[in-house]
């Protein structure tokens, strides 16, 4: 049998992308990193056999409860063999995915979901199907799946014999007969490949509902079809609308498209309420991705406007859900607990991270309240754990020990070193609250739009790093006339200061600006002379024709 053989470059980036993982676990073959040597040795052996060897089981806890989520761990050679075919396939589905598909996309986050809902509901109160799919990976139809997937003999059966493997657990041997193993490479596109067509599915169904709009039934059936939204991360999936009877049909409709793909609605964590007002004994809100997302009614000083300027009586407010902030704290008063006869810096070293990575994930949203209250309750923890430490101590000999002012704040849990930068104490409070700017619905990382992904995620392959970074330091605008960048800019590195006139080669001392920007602002610095004769040549066009951006347009 003549076995495919994919070019060296793929096959190099796939080995690169598996074999240097963060977090290493062994599947069956008990591989868990690879010297230089092996890596280029397993680049060789890379082949799309139709063959899979069985994942090894790990079982890990579910946060906030006490069931175990079951992943299955490829070994090595299928790990960097799925990431080979998942090269292949994920930019044609990157092109097909829904808008409104946000979970294990690139470029897209959780963040990028939650600003899709408040946009859907900011100006109209909403009732919501708030619903989650039972155990999605573990149950997806393979035969469905690959018949959805559609795609050349060699991948399909590639795939096909992945998902057919079976797990080792311990010591025996179980098949899988529906499913795709959570922990594989290719596994999350897969998901997403199996769940497709939901939104598109819902909006059919839009256009069928009859309507009773003056302005003429085409106009009213593309207004209803736009008001009707569903908003998917993965397997989490929220449905908004106006009409209580629209969403609980839209709950049947969903129930039986997921039949035939072998799956089914969660019924304990299905809930139907309103943005609002409560409903049915139920509480208006709803929880989605960690946070409440909830509709408050206020007063005329305080309310939102519609987009014609009156007001709307209510505010949209998205807030961290009590539940995982409690979840938060807990880990919090645990990690002290676990500590009380550890030195202050390393119960620092181990509360930091912790905070800073939970702060740093609601920052988008109204935190700023929760984040205060947080730090009030671990002073108070703390102030329990300097005492248990110093029970005959005064209370003043103990807060000059462990509470320092630096920078004129008080009260700042950190060390006494003389001469030092003190160790200290991260608040959730002095994380700054930035606003997630939503992703594009129709964008991808493989659609070539470079400033634009450059912008938002601050590297590129097809951009130079240099001019990657400043595009996400400046969001995209020019320095010089804060106009934003786009696709035919012609953009060019400035030097703030000259380095005719002493000014260094740092990332502090760079600006991008429009090519007839910099030429004013070398004009008036008076720095007419430090161009090079190439980078003040006119920019080849590309074949498109276009005259963006290349290597002689960048002035270092």
């Amino acid at each position: 049998m003549k076995v495919a053989r994919p070019v060296l470059k793929e096959r190099c980036i796939a080995v690169m992308r598996t074999s240097t993982l963060t977090k290493k676990t062994a599947g069956i073959d008990g591989v868990k990193s690879l010297t230089p040597v092996q890596r280029l040795a397993l680049v060789r052996k890379l082949a799309l056999k139709g063959k899979a060897m069985p994942t090894r089981r790990v079982w890990i806890d579910k946060p906030g409860t006490d069931e175990k989520r079951p992943l299955g761990i490829p070994t090595m050679y299928d790990r960097a063999l799925q990431a080979l075919v998942k090269l292949a396939l994920e930019p044609e589905w990157e092109a097909r995915f829904e808008p409104n598909s946000y979970g294990f996309r690139p470029g897209r986050s959780c963040h990028d979901a939650v600003e899709a809902i408040f946009a859907t509901i900011k100006q109209k109160a909403k009732y919501v199907l708030d619903a989650d799919i039972a155990k999605c990976f573990d149950r997806i139809n393979h035969r469905e799946l690959l018949k959805k997937l559609n795609t050349f003999p060699t991948l399909k059966r590639q795939i096909g014999a992945w998902l057919k493997s079976g797990v080792m657990d311990g010591k025996q041997l179980f098949s899988t007969s529906e499913g795709t193993p959570q922990g594989g490479v290719i596994s999350p596109l897969l998901a997403n490949i199996a769940l497709h067509g939901m939104e598109e599915r819902i909006k059919q169904f839009a256009e069928t509902i009859d309507l009773k709009d003056q302005r003429g039934r085409q106009q009213g059936k593309r207004d209803k079809r736009k008001s009707l939204s569903l908003i998917r991360y993965a397997d989490d999936f929220v449905i908004l609308h106006e009409e209580i009877t629209v969403v609980t049909r839209c709950k049947e409709i969903i129930s039986e498209w997921l039949n035939g793909m072998g799956l089914e609605l969660k019924p304990s964590k299905t809930r139907l309420a309103h943005t609002l007002n409560r409903y049915e004994g139920q509480d208006a809100g709803f929880n989605f991705l960690g946070f409440n997302v909830r509709q408050y009614l206020v007063g005329k000083h305080n309310t939102a406007y519609k987009s014609n300027g009156k007001p709307l009586g209510f505010k949209t407010l998205i807030k961290p859900s009590k539940e995982k902030v409690k979840v938060h704290y807990d880990r919090i008063a645990e990690v002290v607990d676990r500590h009380k006869t550890s030195t202050q810096v390393a119960l620092i070293a181990h509360l930091n991270p912790i905070i800073k990575g939970w702060a740093n994930y609601y920052r988008t949203q109204i935190s700023s309240k929760v984040f205060a209250e947080l730090d009030h309750k671990v002073y108070k923890k703390l102030i329990s754990w300097a005492k248990r430490r110093h029970p005959n101590k005064s209370w003043g000999w103990i807060t000059n020990k462990y509470w320092q002012t630096i920078d004129g704040e008080n009260w700042v849990f950190a060390t006494t070193q003389t001469g030092q930068d003190p160790t200290r104490l991260i608040k959730h409070r002095t994380t700054e609250i930035v606003r997630h700017v939503k992703i594009k619905s129709d964008a991808s990382p493989y659609d070539g739009n470079l400033v634009y992904w450059s912008t938002r995620m601050g590297h590129n392959p097809e951009m130079p790093k240099k001019v990657a970074t400043l595009l996400e330091e400046q969001k995209g605008k020019c320095a010089h006339c804060k106009l934003q960048f786009t696709e035919e800019s012609v953009i060019e590195v400035d030097h703030i200061i000259p380095k005719s006139k002493g000014g260094k080669n740092e990332y502090k001392n760079m600006q991008l600006l429009h090519r007839h920007c910099h030429d004013k602002k070398t004009a008036s610095d008076g720095s007419l002379g430090t161009k090079s004769g190439c980078n003040s040549a006119k920019p080849k066009p590309d074949k498109s024709g276009n005259r963006g951006i290349n290597d002689n347009d960048l002035i270092t």
